[in-house]
């Protein structure tokens, strides 16, 4: 890592850290303490009621953090019209009509029971915090061929398979397939299936995140990171207190993992801290610190509230993975059809 870089990581990790603190002592909260001295922070953190924040913020919002009265208001009416479309009827024999993802009558909705939408709507402008304008820095040169190439090949995939949805299991995506969102986007409010949940013991942290069935089991005791040639999806993390934050570093991810356009390099790393600050508000920040596919660094923050009401069940995805089967089952009825048809 050359000094610049260095020098912007360490501007962008102060400032986060700055910002945590300060919020922190404005209200004079401290976190309860285990029964071994560590702060608490077990519990589930819901974060339905985050549904609606972008991941980066609007270029009108500018420096802003929070809406202003009518963007507010506009973003309740984009909830209330979701609730609308929630509850209507829909008749599977048009499904195709339904483009967006999980619109009810769409051919990957869930029943409409399964939604849930935001009750105590947040102002927070993005979930992107810095840089300070709420948008992603740029893309190294580099990265950006890598991305450019990635879309010309998928491209050049779907014009190959013409009607047919997949040649085979892996032409569908990670989430179709059951597998994982990877560390961020199992975090971030869903349609649905928005819990997390910590649990606690002398020396590890367990994260739960109900979204495709995430466990991580977070050691605090000391321990370095496995070798960078064991990748995984969640990828290995190591955690350590810092007054009342739980820091933790992730590193060595499967390169199918994307983070907003490119893959965690192998000298890449993530950096998530875990504040508790309030008995109903959990503070998480989750900042990439990747030199060689970002010219800086970049980090999103969420309040996550506490729901002690919020159950969270298991997510039998592949039990219950009836697109996939249904997605290939028709493609290769497609197939013969076409074959009839020349």
């Amino acid at each position: 890592m050359n000094t610049r870089m260095s020098t912007g990581v360490l501007a962008s990790v102060a400032a986060v850290v700055l910002a945590v603190a300060t919020l922190a002592g404005q209200s004079g909260y401290q976190a309860p303490r285990t029964p071994w001295g560590d702060p608490d922070l077990q519990g589930t953190w819901n974060g339905n009621d985050l549904q609606g924040i972008p991941f980066e913020r609007a270029e009108s919002v500018g420096t802003r953090t929070e809406l202003s009265e009518e963007e507010y208001r506009q973003r309740v009416e984009r909830r209330d019209s979701l609730v609308v479309s929630d509850n209507a009827d829909f008749d599977l024999e048009v499904s195709e009509e339904f483009e967006s993802f999980g619109a009810v009558g769409g051919p990957v909705s869930p029943p409409p029971h399964w939604l849930e939408r935001a009750q105590n709507i947040s102002r927070q402008a993005s979930f992107l915090v810095d840089p300070p304008d709420g948008r992603l820095p740029a893309l190294r040169p580099e990265a950006e061929h890598r991305q450019a190439m990635e879309r010309a090949e998928q491209s050049a995939l779907r014009a190959r398979r013409g009607s047919v949805e997949a040649f085979t299991y892996t032409d569908r995506s990670l989430y179709d397939r059951c597998i994982s969102f990877g560390p961020m986007r199992s975090v971030t409010p869903k349609i649905y299936n928005s819990g997390n949940r910590i649990v606690q013991g002398p020396g590890w942290v367990g994260f739960t995140n109900e979204m495709v069935h995430e466990t991580r089991i977070i050691p605090t005791d000391g321990r370095t990171h496995v070798g960078s040639d064991i990748k995984t999806w969640m990828g290995n993390s190591v955690g350590h207190w810092e007054g009342d934050t739980l820091v933790v570093e992730t590193r060595h991810i499967r390169p199918e993992i994307n983070f907003q356009g490119a893959p965690l390099s192998d000298t890449g790393r993530l950096v998530e801290r875990f504040t508790r600050v309030a008995d109903d508000s959990l503070e998480y920040t989750f900042t990439v610190e990747d030199p060689e596919n970002w010219t800086r660094p970049w980090t999103m923050m969420m309040r996550i509230p506490r729901d002690d009401d919020y159950e969270v069940f298991e997510y039998a995805c592949h039990e219950g993975n009836y697109t996939m089967f249904n997605i290939l089952s028709g493609s290769r009825a497609q197939e013969k059809m076409d074959k009839k048809d020349k």
